[in-house]
């Protein structure tokens, strides 16, 4: 566990206790949706926009989107929180949207420590003391993080693909996964090129294509789904976060020395605590699914593992009932 005071260090004096700034949520928010109002509060480091619907005193969960996708995945899975009672925000992570950084000297990284420090400076900022963590992707692997290394925030975690904590164990960067894994994740090492580089920043609604398709092979989106998701993409943060995703997690580029303290915990891959339901889409063209055995050590609370049927790596926006139900599921586990 990371206390308070040792984050406060890592990530920048008062980021632990950053308190809602006055003028900063947004006067006249705007509805989108069923995701709720847009608002903004801001961290030490990052102006961050966030949907949030629900009533106020009502317990909150945290939805995190993954790349290259959006808030707009929850769009179904929202209104039915809400109808439960909950409180539900869902922010636009780094490098997408309306999140900006409030400094340009700040270093635009996408590892998993500083994605997983994100999330407890947003609920530092709003000043929410614990909640259900619940994503996919980037947003699952932040929010995984936060669980592991900040238990004491998390009533319950919702994970697709289950255990995201990366282990960047160079040893094991040499080993390589399975030929058809391999495959379906050809951007990871097309990213740490100079031509994935270029590639990115002129493809980038084709390039999200393609991952849409090869990750969901059978979720009949829409152009629609597509063009709303690239909207974000013009993000002026959007190629150097993502790059340095994917160039971190191949270790051929360094981390923000600000989170050595916290990659330094990642890499003893600490167990997840927390009550937790893990999913895998039966389609998953990405990660292939598991009956949830392979990650279990990882979890040392209560876990609850489901393979969903006719889902990709996109699930919540693709099953969007099957992940409410999760997300209820975990809140009940104890």
């Amino acid at each position: 566990m990371i206390s308070r005071r040792t984050f406060s260090k890592v990530v920048g004096a008062g980021a632990a206790a950053a308190a809602v700034v006055p003028g900063i949520a947004s006067a006249a928010p705007v509805a989108v949706g069923g995701l709720g109002r847009l608002r903004h509060v801001q961290t030490d480091l990052l102006d961050i926009a966030y949907y949030e619907s629900g009533p106020a005193g009502g317990p909150a969960v945290l939805l995190g989107h993954g790349w290259p996708y959006s808030p707009y995945a929850f769009t179904h899975v929202v209104p039915e929180l809400v109808r439960a009672g909950y409180r539900v925000l869902t922010p636009f992570l780094r490098g997408h949207g309306e999140t900006t950084f409030l400094s340009a000297d700040t270093f635009r990284s996408g590892q998993q420590a500083a994605l997983g420090s994100d999330w407890i400076a947003f609920m530092d900022a709003l000043q929410i003391p614990k909640a259900i963590f619940a994503g996919y992707d980037w947003g699952g692997r932040g929010l995984c993080v936060a669980a592991a290394l900040w238990p004491e925030r998390c009533v319950a975690l919702v994970s697709v693909n289950s255990y995201l904590v990366q282990n960047l164990d160079p040893k094991l960067a040499v080993i390589p996964a399975a030929p058809a894994v391999e495959a379906a994740q050809w951007y990871f090492d097309y990213f740490t090129t100079e031509r994935g580089k270029n590639g990115l920043t002129q493809n980038r609604k084709e390039i999200a294509r393609v991952v849409w398709t090869k990750n969901s092979p059978t979720w009949d989106y829409t152009e629609a789904d597509l063009d709303r998701a690239a909207s974000l993409m013009t993000n002026p943060d959007y190629v150097a976060v993502v790059l340095h995703v994917y160039r971190h997690r191949r270790l051929t580029e360094p981390g923000d020395p600000r989170y050595d303290a916290l990659e330094a915990q990642l890499r003893k891959q600490p167990p997840i605590t927390v009550p937790a339901v893990t999913l895998d889409g039966k389609d998953d063209g990405n990660f292939p699914w598991t009956d949830g055995k392979p990650s279990a050590f990882h979890f040392t609370g209560p876990r609850v593992h489901h393979v969903v049927q006719g889902a990709g790596h996109n699930l919540p926006q693709e099953k969007p009932r099957a992940f409410v139900k999760a997300i209820l599921e975990a809140a009940r586990l104890h």
